[in-house]
């Protein structure tokens, strides 16, 4: 890894140029910004390279000795003091937080930060997701809370700002060393970054501002939804802070199964069952659809798992419900398991029949007319 590639200067870089660098760099790869897997990573890379280059002595060490001579002469990677102010300030100015390069990022706690998103998981009806339908639906949130008007602290209290750390949220500590002071940043002990006075903090909320209420909401669920689609609904997640704008709310659906019906994509299908006599001369027959009952004609000669279209039945096309796709119809030839003698005569007399096929016209005209009753 070189620092001066990392940064894309060159070895004589000046620290102006190091600086313009840095900054415009920080500002693509900053994870607020870049959501590829590894801008975290290479943001503090990024960090690491500028920290050195911007030490006279750590920069000459670094030439001349790579990494290991920094950490052979017990440097340290973190926020530090260069005397034209602490690394995190140039964040602050861009993100609103700093960065500590050897753990992770420190947003300031006193900046606009947004709520966090929220999910329930309710249940429909089949039915329910083919057609649509408004429900209502309560959830448990973070709202301001009205006690202290979302600061988090005490309306009469007067000493509001935390003593050990000015208000800032952040202690300096300085280390000297046989190369100079190194100051490092870490959060206040005592305010846990907010720079507010603990003992000031709101009751009502206990100094978070928010207090968790539940809220009920109406929902339109459309058209051709399925198991696992999501609804979001903006702004009804949990209340930001500092003036940050609320979390989304996010509506997973799961679709119960039908009794009568199976669904895939924007098809539905279904089974209706038919006897022999039925499936050889044809019938009409009535099935359930999404849309009630309808009538099928089941042609003559079906046979067993043959399928009956019948368009524009189906589901409708989520966003465009004007589109539907289709419901088949699986037919089950049912074959009779108990005969009477009569029953049984008939069909060993259609066996012979089909044995004997174009030989008897007579018994096939009495065949077809005792299936026909």
């Amino acid at each position: 890894m070189d620092y001066y590639e990392i940064l894309e200067v060159s070895k004589n870089a000046s620290k102006d140029e190091i600086k313009g660098a840095f900054r415009k760099k920080a500002r693509s790869l900053h994870p607020d910004v870049n959501k590829e897997p590894d801008a975290e990573e290479r943001f503090k890379e990024l960090g690491r390279a500028y920290e050195t280059l911007m030490d006279d002595n750590k920069r000459a060490l670094y030439d001349q000795y790579g990494e290991d001579g920094l950490k052979n002469a017990g440097f340290s990677q973190g926020p530090f003091d260069f005397g034209f102010g602490d690394i995190s300030d140039i964040f602050s100015s861009f993100f609103g937080g700093g960065m500590d390069f050897s753990g992770g990022f420190s947003r300031n706690p006193n900046a606009p930060q947004r709520g966090s998103d929220l999910r329930l998981d309710i249940e429909i009806e089949f039915e329910q997701a083919i057609f649509g339908i408004e429900k209502e639906i309560k959830i448990d949130h973070l709202e301001p809370c009205e006690t202290c008007n979302a600061t988090g602290m005490d309306k009469n209290a007067t000493d509001t700002v935390c003593k050990t750390c000015n208000g800032q949220g952040r202690v300096q500590q300085s280390t000297r060393t046989m190369l100079g002071n190194f100051t490092s940043v870490t959060v206040c002990p005592t305010c846990k970054g907010t720079g507010k006075n603990p003992s000031a903090q709101c009751k009502a909320c206990k100094g978070l501002g928010a207090v968790e209420k539940e809220k009920t909401l109406k929902i339109k669920i459309p058209q051709g939804v399925d198991n696992g689609s999501k609804i979001r609904i903006s702004n009804e997640g949990d209340c930001g802070r500092n003036g940050g704008r609320p979390g989304d709310l996010y509506v997973v659906l799961f679709v119960k199964e039908s009794a009568d019906f199976q669904r895939e994509g924007f098809n539905i299908f279904s089974e209706a069952e038919v006897t022999m006599p039925q499936a050889v001369l044809g019938d009409t027959i009535v099935v359930k659809t999404v849309e009630g009952e309808k009538e099928i004609n089941i042609p003559k000669g079906t046979q067993n798992l043959d399928k009956i279209v019948l368009k524009d039945l189906g589901v409708p096309h989520l966003g465009n419900p004007g589109q539907r796709g289709n419901h088949y119809v699986t037919i089950k030839v049912v074959t009779p398991k108990k005969l009477g003698l009569e029953e049984e005569k008939l069909w060993r007399s259609l066996f012979e029949l089909n044995q004997n096929q174009g030989k008897d016209e007579t018994l096939k005209d009495k065949i077809k007319s005792a299936f026909a009753r």
